[in-house]
């Protein structure tokens, strides 16, 4: 074998698949060791080698573990012939176990092996001051011709090992980039799972993190959060999701330049996704107005992350301190008239007669997500307009949503179904 020609090929490969330069060698070193115990070594002696790349020179070493008597399990006794050598090493046995056992700590005393271990005195004469547990390196002849079944043995552990290596460097390479967006292109759809070419990896996008409804043709381009990489035998499992949350988020980032200069914050998000999503945004710079920035003129940014989702309908409201102030947005589009707060995060809030259905929304969804949003239990009221002076007061006359509808309505229980009105349609992607 060649060692300038093989060193030069491997750093050529690991400069195309971004392996790192020392890697490398130890893959050249490990593939040198196999090759070298296959022609010049017994099976069970354990064999180091080290390779210059600039030279190509090469050294092997056996490596000794050094032990003494503590270290060393006993002797098996010999067997002895008929029913009373087998009863003997059963009892033999059977008491080694029950001490053992009794210990309650694992053996960890090595049958001892002249071509792995090496008794304490006779490793201080090759190596003075070596203690028990460590290991005795002694350097051995080199060579440099292997036979075919040695070379063919090194190249398995080389392919073996940059595959190895390869995936590594992959899986590293796309957990630095977990909580982000990219985008891949569709390979293939088996069953209700999609895998999504990446570059250099294979995304999976599993059908709970999939947008309801969507459809996924071959060779298109599509966006995905990146939600987790696992490694598994076969290598990295890149996981995907366009259902999270944070999916929206990322989305807004990518699009509003005050989102990613810090300038706006999303400061919750609540999503069902494929349906609806609202997010709560807030300004930490005077004059900059929050959701105008996210909305874009005419509505052009927020309508980009809307037909990134397919049509998903989006809410951007205002993120206030004021907990009363925050759920009344949060209700958005509908008109809130007052919101009174309880032990235990629960908020009363009042409405007009004509905003139930906008608050409530279609099977209680509007409520459903002000809830995930504000983290706060929601129950709605109907109250009729008061026109004027003379109906501000406390004499005013209150109609609750048991009047209203015939039942309560709470964010965390199941709301009444109800149609949703146009105004609902029209105001449900921008927030004036």
């Amino acid at each position: 074998m060649d060692l300038k020609a093989i060193g030069s090929a491997l750093a050529q490969i690991a400069e195309e698949k971004g392996i790192p330069e020392e890697k490398i060698i130890e893959t050249i070193e490990l593939a040198l060791a196999a090759a070298y115990k296959r022609d010049y070594a017994s099976r069970g002696e354990q064999i180091r080698a080290s390779f210059d790349p600039k030279s190509g020179a090469m050294k092997m070493w056996k490596v000794f573990l050094v032990v003494d008597e503590s270290m060393l399990k006993p002797e098996e006794p010999e067997e002895e012939d008929g029913a009373e050598g087998e009863t003997a090493a059963r009892a033999h046995a059977g008491a080694k176990s029950a001490d053992e056992q009794a210990e309650g700590e694992e053996d960890t005393r090595v049958r001892f092996n002249p071509e792995r271990h090496m008794m304490l005195p006779e490793a201080k004469k090759i190596q003075k001051g070596i203690k028990i547990a460590e290991e005795l390196v002694v350097e051995l002849e080199p060579h440099e011709e292997f036979g075919r079944i040695a070379a063919q043995t090194a190249k398995q552990v080389i392919v073996q090992r940059l595959r190895e290596v390869e995936r590594e460097a992959i899986a590293q390479e796309y957990a630095a980039k977990v909580g982000e967006t990219i985008s891949g292109i569709v390979q293939r759809v088996e069953g209700r799972t999609v895998y999504i070419d990446l570059g250099k990896g294979v995304g999976i996008l599993f059908p709970q993190e999939q947008i309801p409804g969507e459809f996924y043709r071959l060779g298109s381009r599509l966006r995905a959060l990146l939600l987790e990489v696992n490694m598994t035998p076969r290598g990295a499992q890149i996981v995907l999701s366009r259902a999270n949350p944070s999916f929206v988020k990322e989305l807004f980032t990518m699009e509003v330049p005050e989102i990613a200069a810090g300038t706006v914050e999303i400061k919750a998000i609540a999503r069902e996704e494929g349906s609806r999503t609202k997010i709560a945004v807030a300004s930490h710079q005077p004059g900059v107005d929050p959701i105008g920035a996210c909305v874009g003129q005419r509505g052009t940014r927020v309508l980009t992350v809307i037909n990134e989702l397919n049509g998903e309908k989006i809410d951007v409201i205002e993120w206030s301190e004021d907990t009363e102030r925050f759920i009344a947005n949060a209700l958005a589009p509908a008109k809130v008239t007052s919101v009174e707060l309880h032990e235990r995060a629960t908020a009363t809030v009042k409405v007009p007669e004509d905003q139930m259905s906008l608050a409530i929304g279609r099977e209680g969804q509007n409520v459903r997500l002000a809830v995930k949003l504000t983290n706060w239990k929601i129950d709605i009221e109907g109250a009729a307009e008061l026109l004027g002076d003379q109906g501000a007061g406390d004499e005013g006359e209150e109609k609750t949503a048991d009047e209203a509808s015939g039942e309560g309505v709470s964010g965390e229980v199941s709301a009444p179904q109800t149609e949703n009105t146009a105004a609902e349609a029209d105001a449900d992607t921008r927030e004036e």
